[in-house]
């Protein structure tokens, strides 16, 4: 069995009656366009979901990344995508850490040997020469919020599994490996849509591998409104939405490193930022009704790193303001 840390989340940390800094969601719930495609959608929820249904979102996803059909798998999310990659039986698996745990809770919980490439400092990738079949790795990272390059990552060891959860957040997506055939992509819509309750990802790889992560699922894996969603999310107004909203959350987060300054361990790539603060902090915030993500349950870190969602200049000051104090109480 795994660690109960390795399960633990951002969900876990946001209790409710706190102000949540602690969640990567970038908005509360989704936009009206969006509610008003999933509300049209409810009338059809007597029926099971199509293959047709199913059939168009594959599609919308296969366009947006020049991609066929066939080498797109629907998730519900991208942490589903995680479950099955034991299915491709690898020997020994390392994993890039500090990063999302629920691979490695995916492949300890099979019996598949790991092995952690650990990174410190600025958390740049370091040669890595272990003898594994397969390596994952997150671009942009959780919680570091660090940016890999594509050609580095490429040379990682063994097959690649790339976690781009947060890669629609980044202007432009210029380290994505989306588009490559020989690289397994696993890809959330729920961040940036507000979706985390629906549930709604997909996973890329050469058709091979996602029929041999699809066997064994259930019939209808994946819900209607999250079809609807899928391609909703796919479509081309929707992409120059994400694109906009990825630039946004850029000048979001200068105004957190402003604000933050020394505190800030990198600059930050994603919707969130990695914090060094002094142990006792993220409880110290929470008693002022503050919720940051705790770290200590991320390999390499501990109890003075804190993830912070950034959020716009106006909501962030409330954090900023809270941890002032924190700190001056503290010292």
């Amino acid at each position: 069995m795994t660690s109960p840390d390795l399960r633990h989340h951002g969900d876990v940390d946001a209790a409710a009656g706190l102000a949540d800094f602690a969640v990567n969601v970038r908005v509360p719930h989704p936009p009206d366009w969006l509610r008003d495609r999933l509300a049209a959608a409810l009338d059809d929820l007597g029926r099971y979901p199509s293959a047709a249904a199913e059939h168009r979102a594959r599609e919308a996803v296969a366009r947006r990344h020049g991609r066929s059909p066939d080498e797109v798998l629907l998730l519900n999310g991208a942490a589903e995508g995680f479950a099955l990659l034991p299915k491709l039986r690898p020997r020994r698996v390392a994993i890039v850490h500090p990063g999302f745990t629920e691979p490695e809770v995916a492949f300890r919980d099979a019996g598949v040997p790991v092995e952690h490439v650990t990174l410190t400092g600025d958390f740049t990738l370091p040669e890595v020469t272990a003898d594994v079949d397969l390596t994952v790795i997150g671009n942009p990272t959780n919680p570091t919020s660090v940016l890999h390059s594509a050609a580095r990552i490429k040379q990682l060891p063994g097959r690649l599994v790339v976690d781009e959860a947060f890669m629609d957040a980044v202007p432009g997506e210029p380290e994505s490996l989306a588009h490559d055939p020989d690289v397994l992509v696993l890809r959330s819509l729920t961040k940036t849509w507000g979706l985390a309750g629906l549930r709604a990802g997909y996973l890329l790889a050469d058709p091979d591998t996602v029929a041999r992560l699809a066997f064994g699922r259930p019939h209808w894996p994946v819900g209607s409104l999250t079809l609807e969603a899928i391609t909703a999310c796919c479509s081309p107004a929707a992409l120059d939405e994400t694109e906009r909203l990825a630039r946004e959350a850029a000048e979001h987060a200068a105004y957190a490193v402003e604000q933050l300054g020394e505190l800030v361990v990198v600059p930050p790539k994603a919707p969130f930022l990695l914090a060094k603060v002094p142990a006792g902090v993220r409880l110290a915030l929470r008693d002022k009704g503050i919720a940051v993500r705790r770290c200590d349950t991320f390999p390499g870190l501990d109890d003075t790193c804190v993830r912070v969602a950034i959020r716009p200049p106006r909501e962030f000051a409330l954090f900023v303001d809270a941890l002032r104090v924190v700190m001056e109480e503290l010292a």
